[in-house]
């Protein structure tokens, strides 16, 4: 009987390769994908498909919204606490492992290829404090690990893994002939926490609202951002974003639409406070400066 593995599966180039060295060895691969509000499983699933497997969704996006807020162990350049989110999602892997009767995890991380996240010292953190030491298989970088548990009983052989190190992705890109893998994403940050300027808006909206939600989370990723006070005022760019801005509407929220002139949606927010008239009137006028064409008959209309 073959051993199954439980991948977690980012989609990427280093999450594919994973597949491919451990089918060839016999191992049954389940890929899991991990979602919140700051990242999404399209890459993967994308690549699932290519590979022709079936992926396993996973929803994190509460408990890593807590993460978000009091990371244990620091965050990177902008708000990614890159070792409690990984830390999250190993855990929740460990869970699907023992209910689903798992043999071990793997995974496509490579050593060094994030210093922040990806060093020796973080993996055995991951082990320890998870209680997982020697279940967890990262193949591009074994040989330059500590033998693991599947390694020890011959479930695969090491000898054909690898000790990939550091940023370069020559030996991925080579190791894709080698496996035929002809269609693969290209690299690039797929969580937004990642990005300085959502990560300026994220830090505003935690000092301004500590209790801030995942749908205000997600708000600030669409239009130019305001604030008056502790009013949130957002104004889109373009009639995608407008129509993105109305569905993120909460019961107390304020729309303000133009009329009768062509303009940008605008969302007011004051977190389950009464919006007053002189936030209003200032949204308007913003809503006014990032209009074309207007004129003093210029009818705003409030929702």
């Amino acid at each position: 009987m073959n051993q199954k593995a439980l991948l977690l599966f980012s989609g990427g180039l280093d999450s594919m390769l994973i597949v491919k060295i451990l089918q060839k060895q016999g191992i049954q691969i389940i890929p899991v994908c991990f979602c919140s509000f700051f990242f999404n499983c399209t890459t993967a699933e994308k690549s699932a498909k290519i590979l022709g497997l079936k992926l396993k969704i996973i929803d994190i996006s509460e408990e890593h919204l807590k993460v978000i807020k009091n990371p244990k162990y620091g965050t990177g350049k902008g708000m990614n606490p890159c070792i409690d989110c990984h830390l999250l999602m190993i855990k929740k892997a460990k869970e699907i492992m023992k209910k689903e009767k798992y043999d071990f995890i793997a995974t496509g991380e490579v050593l060094e290829e994030r210093p922040f996240s990806q060093s020796k010292r973080v993996f055995k953190l991951a082990e320890k404090t998870l209680g997982l030491e020697g279940l967890i298989l990262r193949p591009l970088s074994a040989k330059l690990l500590s033998e693991t548990i599947p390694e020890q009983k011959a479930w695969v052989k090491r000898d054909e893994l690898f000790g990939i190190s550091g940023k370069t992705r020559k030996p991925q890109l080579a190791l894709t002939k080698e496996f035929g893998i002809t269609e693969f994403p290209n690299p690039a940050g797929g969580c937004i926490l990642t990005d300085k300027e959502y990560s300026k808006k994220l830090f505003l909206l935690f000092e301004k609202i500590p209790d801030f939600d995942g749908q205000d989370a997600k708000t600030i990723r669409k239009g130019r951002v305001f604030w008056e006070n502790n009013f949130l005022i957002i104004i889109g760019r373009n009639e995608k974003e407008n129509a993105e801005i109305e569905k993120l509407r909460k019961d107390k929220d304020i729309i303000l639409e133009p009329e009768n002139f062509s303009g940008p949606t605008v969302l007011i927010r004051g977190f389950d406070k009464e919006v007053p008239e002189e936030i209003i009137k200032k949204a308007k006028n913003l809503l006014l400066k990032y209009s074309k064409k207007t004129s003093k008959e210029s009818i705003i209309h409030e929702i």
